[in-house]
């Protein structure tokens, strides 16, 4: 479940999904994360949050 930054709705399916390698840690190691993207159905804001984060 994500949360509206604007209005703080609970939001339980997003919109798209989607899958990216983030920045590496101090050991040279990248995280993956899946990213969703969400729409608020009371203020009608899109939003993106992080779903998971797994070391690759």
């Amino acid at each position: 479940m994500a949360k509206c930054p604007k209005c703080n709705t609970e939001v339980s399916k997003p919109r798209k999904t989607w899958k990216m390698a983030g920045r590496p840690d101090r050991t040279g190691k990248r995280m993956q994360l899946e990213i969703g993207l969400f729409d608020c159905p009371k203020c009608k804001k899109t939003f993106r949050e992080v779903l998971s984060k797994k070391k690759i």
